[in-house]
């Protein structure tokens, strides 16, 4: 359900759909908010007082389900105007934060893949705050920084951010301290995480390895540099001049208790993906896991925990393999869980063979019985129920 091109409030259906989560539930029907990875600027969705900048075209797109009839209703847009909204994450006020993986210098005129973009007036590489009914204003956080965002996880019991860059170079893993936990956009403060002596951490680290943490502060959160090419990097140089450590394009972040998994996609010494776990109770990293084969896992980035305790990884891999949800039990052991099998013909008026393109925002529903996800491609959003005895 939920495919690109159909008719919605405020429009219609972007494609690209991608990071996704369950922002709230009132008797039988949850909601969500989606992503939609755009980067062209063919104009904004929703209504104007949704929107950041008129011509871009990302964004997001909320509904509800009916968890007793199966059902999808109410797309909506909640937030248009924005560039390549990746992922994001829930927050406990029942909000989205929807992150830009794209920057954009307006000073410049070059976007992150060094394109000029005249029609483009503010700049891009944020993270919005993002309300479901599809009428309150998205609110801009400027202190979580101009770079290009990735996922956010957001502590319950802090109210503290984390928030990971899918950067060309070294990328950091940051946490944002609000001034009002209740409210993001006011201000806080931008940290990078540092492991004492280990600058770098995308490979030569091994499986079960445990570091003790400190965290170095960002002075300048919306730096960009001139150079396009490297336009997002400003943030992590400063952090990384300050002893902070480096990833691999870390994507996914998901709290679970008090551990926060995030993924590094191209991480690990075969490049192909490490897992990794955040305890902020006891200040510790922990890599979790790290492809050896391409079989086991093959560069995971979107993840949840599941109700029975397991993660479950959506694979976005450049191989000629179709795109898999990858299980891992407790025991660091993957497992496939679904394979893509999209072969269309004529359906919602799309045909050819999809099994290439990835499954996104994994996420399930409060009570456990159904587990969504998104095709990227052609776009649209499935929804799979138990029994679930036998896993994942």
């Amino acid at each position: 359900f939920g495919w690109s091109g159909e008719s919605m409030r405020g429009g219609v259906i972007p494609f690209a759909h991608d990071g996704m989560g369950v922002v709230g539930q009132s008797g039988s029907v949850c909601t969500l908010i989606r992503n939609h990875e755009v980067t062209t600027s063919t104009g904004a969705i929703g209504a104007d007082s949704l929107q950041y900048e008129a011509l871009a075209a990302g964004g997001c797109v909320a509904f509800d389900f009916d968890l007793d009839t199966g059902m999808a209703r109410d797309f909506r847009a909640v937030l248009g105007g924005t560039l390549q909204n990746c992922a994001g994450g829930t927050t406990p006020r029942g909000t989205w934060l929807s992150c830009e993986e794209m920057t954009f210098d307006p000073a410049t005129g070059f976007d992150d893949k060094g394109r000029q973009r005249p029609e483009l007036h503010k700049p891009h590489g944020y993270v919005f705050e993002v309300f479901p009914d599809g009428i309150r204003a998205p609110e801009l956080i400027r202190g979580m920084g101009l770079f290009k965002h990735e996922a956010a996880a957001t502590d319950p019991a802090t109210g503290i951010v984390y928030l990971t860059e899918d950067g060309r170079g070294p990328s950091g893993f940051y946490r944002y301290l609000p001034l009002d936990p209740a409210r993001l956009s006011p201000g806080g403060a931008l940290q990078m995480l540092a492991v004492k002596g280990r600058a770098d951490l995308r490979k030569g680290v091994p499986v079960g390895a445990r570091f003790d943490v400190h965290w170095v502060s960002i002075a300048e959160s919306e730096r960009l540099k001139p150079d396009p090419n490297l336009q997002g990097a400003a943030v992590a140089e400063q952090g990384l001049a300050l002893g902070a450590s480096g990833f691999a394009r870390l994507e996914g972040c998901h709290i679970h208790g008090d551990t926060i998994f995030f993924t590094s996609t191209s991480g690990g010494d075969l490049g192909h993906g490490q897992i990794w776990a955040y305890r902020p109770r006891e200040a510790t990293l922990s890599l979790v896991f790290e492809a050896k084969s391409l079989q086991a896992l093959d560069y995971p980035d979107n993840l949840c925990v599941t109700p029975r305790g397991a993660l479950l990884i959506n694979e976005d891999n450049d191989s000629s393999n179709p795109q898999r949800m990858v299980g891992m039990d407790m025991d660091g052991r993957t497992f496939a869980f679904a394979e893509s099998n999209v072969v269309l013909a004529g359906e919602r008026g799309f045909t050819g063979d999809f099994r290439y393109e990835e499954w996104c925002g994994v996420c399930f529903s409060p009570d456990g019985r159904w587990l969504f996800a998104n095709c990227y491609t052609p776009g649209f959003t499935v929804a799979i129920t138990g029994p679930w005895e036998n896993g994942p």
